[in-house]
Formats: structure tokens, C-alpha cells, sequence
């Protein structure tokens, strides 16, 4: 068996950039199968062929079925797979994320886990909720006071907006139906939106878990960036689609909410965002994106080839299992 780094089947040189892919093709209905290095996708009016190497991430949407050797090439390719929900909304299941490179992972880690620079992705976050204001200097108290006044305003603006009685936010875990109408459409809302986050987080393989406004749960980075366009996005569609009509609110939100989504390329904003938050001015294409490199660590932060044996008291020699 070879190593990973020793892997002939197909090397970066030969792959599309990450920069130049496609970053989501969204499939629902079809049989997706593998037809030399491309995959394609069979429903009632014929197959399309979509070749691999152009895909980022493949969200895979009610009524797919996928091959072995579908999953085989792109896998090879390093295209990211997520089972999801229709159009992309609400998120099940994923395979391995996009990037070959843990370099995202790692810059996600490095920002958590030093209390500075935790505290200056949640300032950045916060602006990029609400561009209006200045969040430098503030506390992590301060942020959370006044994230919960904005939310509150949009709540009441959208009240007024729309015509419809606001009663404060109701929501009781496990029971969607025990909220009016409207808070219905803001919990499928917000429901929808983790979905969407958490098959963007994952197939930039980064860990779900590490946030840097919410903590201790599997999914907190997943909520931080949901959260980045409630007031924008979310929540004034729930008021929409209440004030249209109170039967079926939630999902009529969830249909709303896929077209909104569609129609404003949320989610390759959203790919914009992650990185920009955790990468800051750093290119991602210079950052180490598309590397298919494994390394060893060393002192001084220095990096040394894997698949060598690193014994200085004798010969520096290629190794494999």
C-alpha cells in the first residue's frame, strides 16, 4: 500500500483550482454514475455529463442515488459530497471536504484558540452582520448586548413593515406549532440556514465545532455563520411569507428560502465570508488551498517531507506501509 503523498492517480497539477471550480452543483431526482473522469447525471430527460474535476462541492438533493465508482473519482478529485435537503436546504450528511489541504482547519484553529484574535473574528463577524457600526474595542458582552438590541429592531421593523402583531420571539424546542405564524416562519428559517452553513463549513473542512461566537456544541461555528444573515435574509423572509398567508408557514418559508438562496448566490457568499473571516487578507489561493501535500512537523515551526525516514544516524531514504 502507498502513502498519501505517494498517490499516482491524479496530483494538483492535473486538477482544476479550487479558484476555478464551480463552487456548488446542486442535484435532485437522478442516478449519478461515473463515465471515465466525469460523473453523470441520468433522470427522465436524458444524462448530463459534468466532468469532475470542475466540481468544488456536489450537494446531492432528494431522489439521487450515487454509484461506488461515482463516489470513486470524485473522491480522486477532491470534490466534497453532501446529502442535503431540496435545493440545498436543510443539511444530512457530507463525505470528505473539498480541499486536500488542512490549511482552512488549521487557520480556524490558530484564530480560536488564542482568546486576541477569538474575540477580533466575533468583532469582524458582528460588523458583517451590521456594516453601520464600529465594533473595535468592544467586549464580548458589549457585542452580545448589542447583537441582541439589532435583532430585536429587525424583529419590530419587520412587524411594522409587514402589518403583522409582534409578540416577542416564541420558540419551544420540539414543538414547531406552539409559536404563531410567524415565529413558525423564523424557526423553519433559521432551521434552513444551519443546513446551508453546515454543508459550507464542511466542504471547506473546517471544523464545525471551533466557533467563535457561540461554544460548546458540535455545530457552533455552523451557528456563528448561519447567524451572519438572520437580520438580513431570514428573518424579514419569515414576515413575508406570514403576512401572505398563516396557513403553512413553515414550509412555504423553506421554499421562499431555497429560491432566495438561489437567486442570491448565498452560497458562494458564504464561501467569501468563512474565508475572509479566518484568513483576513491572506489569498486563498496562495494560502495552501490546493496543496495535495503531507508533512511532518519539526522544531521551530519548520515542516519536513513525509515519507522519508528522518533517522539522522543513517541513510535519508524513501519510506511506505
Amino acid at each position: 500500500m502507498t502513502t498519501i503523498s505517494q498517490h499516482t492517480a491524479l496530483t494538483p497539477r492535473q486538477l482544476t483550482r479550487t479558484a476555478e471550480r464551480v463552487s456548488f452543483i446542486y442535484l435532485e431526482r437522478c442516478t449519478v454514475h461515473r463515465d471515465a473522469n466525469a460523473i453523470t447525471a441520468q433522470d427522465a430527460e436524458g444524462t448530463t455529463h459534468i466532468p469532475s474535476a470542475t466540481i468544488g462541492t456536489l450537494l446531492l438533493g432528494p431522489g439521487t442515488r450515487i454509484t461506488h465508482q461515482a463516489m470513486s473519482v470524485l473522491g480522486e478529485t477532491g470534490a466534497a459530497v453532501c446529502w442535503v435537503g431540496e435545493r440545498g436546504v436543510r443539511y444530512y450528511a457530507a463525505g470528505r471536504a473539498l480541499t486536500r489541504s488542512s490549511a482552512l482547519m488549521e487557520a480556524q484553529a490558530r484564530q480560536w484558540a488564542n482568546p486576541r484574535s477569538r474575540l477580533a473574528v466575533a468583532r469582524a463577524m458582528y460588523q458583517l452582520r451590521f456594516p453601520d457600526e464600529d465594533p473595535a474595542g468592544l467586549t464580548r458582552h458589549e457585542l452580545l448586548g448589542r447583537e441582541g438590541r439589532r435583532v430585536k429592531d429587525c424583529y419590530r421593523a419587520q412587524a411594522t413593515r409587514t402589518g403583522i402583531p409582534w409578540r416577542g420571539r416564541q420558540y419551544t424546542p420540539g414543538n414547531f406549532t406552539a409559536g404563531d405564524p410567524v415565529n413558525q416562519g423564523i424557526t423553519a428559517a433559521a432551521q434552513c440556514m444551519y443546513g446551508i452553513a453546515h454543508a459550507v463549513v464542511t466542504s471547506l473542512g473546517c471544523s464545525p465545532a471551533l466557533g467563535f461566537v457561540h461554544s460548546g456544541h458540535e455545530l457552533s461555528f455552523v451557528l456563528d455563520i448561519a447567524d451572519l444573515y438572520k437580520t438580513e435574509i431570514g428573518i424579514p423572509l419569515a414576515f413575508d411569507v406570514a403576512a401572505q398567508d398563516e396557513e403553512d408557514v413553515g414550509p412555504r418559508t423553506r421554499r421562499a428560502l431555497r429560491d432566495r438562496i438561489n437567486e442570491s448566490s448565498l452560497l458562494e457568499r458564504c464561501v467569501n465570508d468563512i474565508k475572509h473571516l479566518l484568513l483576513g487578507g491572506v489569498s486563498p489561493v496562495n494560502s495552501g488551498d490546493d496543496r495535495d501535500v503531507v508533512t511532518l512537523q519539526s522544531d521551530g515551526g519548520r515542516e519536513v517531507p513525509s515519507g522519508f525516514n528522518h533517522d539522522t544516524s543513517g541513510d535519508y531514504e524513501q519510506v511506505g506501509w
